[in-house]
């Protein structure tokens, strides 16, 4: 444990600390100001635009608070996920959401209307989206640290107290003594160049675990992303419409965009390229596309590419678990960890709660974002009026596994770039990650393993160069935790394939704890029976 945080350049003081700024941190900020705390909230990026839902358009698990409509949503994907999810949750979050959705329209977000003049709010544009969420948390008195990434938690006795950083246009570092803190980095890509990802590296997950925090569900982290091998957009809903071919122009059997990733996987790893065309797409709905998603034909329009009359190779994009269901492990209903004083929320928080082992793009994803962001930052605030003002003279150290200190070892960049190619290695290949066996997982674990030692051999220097070295350090994390699991997890279940498995096996119906950072290890949960679906 170091003491670097007494020396940072900028040393600031507050009730609740938001580490991330997309959906989940902006809702868990404002509800944390709104309910009477001073909110710091840093961001890696820039507050507003950087993040998954910034660039992009969303739907949003919306449904209107009919018992029918509400029983049909959650049976919808409670079967894909595997039977993980529990009623009482996703009652919660369709609550939540739909409260979330109409303050939205209220502030004035631009929701479209139908010709009868009834308001579409079922999707999000994200632009607009994360630019009314600044706006409001500003208005809300939250401080806002752009660029300013956070690379460890302080924390004592008592539990986490705040955290240290990096200001990246300035090379400052930072620190921020708080009375709780709320995880909300988003998940883990691995620096894959998925449109909006390569802020998402897992660093909430380290720094929980560093603090003592679990995860669960990081077998449910394979999510690949059909896209055009030309663009970092991974809009695979759009895909529905699409017939995949052969370079010869015969069609690829059982290939799609839900149940046929697998099928386009398998032809990738025999170097058979697989084109798509959005051929399947009615021609009243190809402008509402163009509306929906205006991004996605970005790419082709500046190619002279007509997607839906011509066909374009295509690839899977490794999402890892911002598309997975995977993440950091909730003990009440208000998202606290099991390390006191934090909380987690969005992608950096598990889903299991409400989609079990499967999810997709948007959709439960954003509810839950928006959902989990007001439970924390309710929740956290409630924690800083309980425990009192005495939180913020605390003797707190930082807790980074590579110690981090004024005269610690400097990162160097090429090194750095080392250590995260070799981890890529690992999870990217569809042979390693999305079609899992046992010797697999066991080989790149051995290899992971001592890549792990490698990264944390030394302490940092707080500085610029520490940003991308503790990413490297969660990414290696991110990938053991997965592995692991996934090793434990002898069957198929949601997106978690074993092919020496292939089946389903209803003994293994729970959940999967874990953690560690030298030694990982991995424990079984149950799932609560009592708010099962049938």
């Amino acid at each position: 444990m170091s003491e670097a945080w007494k020396s940072t350049d900028l040393q600031l003081e507050t009730d609740v600390l938001v580490i991330g700024g997309g959906p989940s941190g902006t809702w868990a900020a404002l509800t944390a100001a709104v309910s009477g705390s001073k909110v710091i909230l840093a961001d890696k990026g820039y507050c507003g635009t950087s993040g998954a839902t910034a660039p992009s358009g969303t739907g949003v698990w919306y449904v209107s608070p009919d018992a029918k409509l509400r029983e049909e949503a959650k049976q919808s994907r409670y079967g894909l996920g595997g039977q993980l999810a529990e009623s009482d949750w996703m009652d919660r979050v369709l609550d939540q959401t739909y409260e979330n959705m109409n303050k939205l329209s209220e502030w004035g977000y631009p929701f479209p209307t139908d010709d009868e003049g009834n308001p579409y709010r079922r999707g999000l544009q994200g632009p607009e989206y994360m630019k009314l969420m600044r706006k409001l948390v500003k208005k809300a008195g939250v401080r806002i640290l752009d660029h300013s990434p956070a690379l460890e938690l302080l924390a004592d006795e008592h539990g986490v107290g705040g955290a240290v950083g990096v200001r990246t246009q300035t090379g400052e570092s930072w620190s921020v003594r708080a009375g709780a803190v709320i995880i909300a980095t988003g998940g883990c890509a691995f620096l894959s160049k998925a449109l909006g990802c390569n802020v998402l590296t897992g660093d909430g997950y380290l720094m929980a675990a560093e603090a003592g925090a679990e995860l669960s569900g990081m077998e449910f982290s394979n999510a690949y992303a059909i896209a055009p091998t030309f663009s970092s957009v991974t809009k695979t809903a759009y895909y529905r419409y699409a017939t995949f071919y052969y370079e010869d122009g015969t069609v690829v059997e059982g290939a799609g965009s839900t149940r046929g990733r697998s099928v386009i996987a398998r032809n990738l790893l025999q170097n058979r390229q697989v084109y798509a065309r959005l051929d399947q797409a009615p021609e009243d709905v190809k402008p509402l596309l163009r509306v929906g998603q205006t991004n996605f034909f970005l790419p082709f329009d500046r190619r002279g590419i007509d997607p839906f009359t011509e066909r374009f190779p295509v690839t899977l994009r490794l999402e890892g678990t911002v598309r997975g269901t995977g993440g950091i492990e909730i003990v009440d209903e208000y998202c606290a960890t099991k390390a006191p004083g934090l909380y987690a929320a969005g992608d950096a928080a598990t889903r299991q709660l409400i989609c079990g082992g499967f999810t997709g793009g948007g959709s439960h994803n954003a509810a839950w974002a928006m959902s989990s962001g007001t439970f924390a930052g309710k929740g956290a605030a409630d924690y800083v009026r309980r425990t009192g003002t005495h939180a913020l003279r605390r003797n707190l150290k930082g807790l980074s596994s590579s110690p981090l200190s004024a005269h610690g070892h400097a990162a160097k960049p090429s090194e750095t770039a080392g250590h995260i190619r070799a981890v890529q290695e690992e999870v990217t290949p569809y042979d390693r990650n999305l079609f899992r066996t046992d010797a697999g997982l066991g080989d790149s674990l051995g290899r992971l393993d001592q890549l792990w030692k490698e990264i944390n051999k030394d302490s940092l220097a707080l500085n610029i160069d520490a940003v991308k070295a503790r990413e490297a350090a969660a990414m290696t994390a991110t990938a053991r935790w997965m592995y692991e699991s996934a090793r434990v997890r002898t069957e198929t279940r949601g997106m978690h394939k074993r092919e020496d498995f292939p089946e389903l096996d209803s003994n293994q119906r729970y959940r999967l704890v874990s953690g560690g950072l030298d030694q990982v290890w991995v424990r079984t949960s149950p799932v609560n029976k009592e708010a099962v679906l049938h």
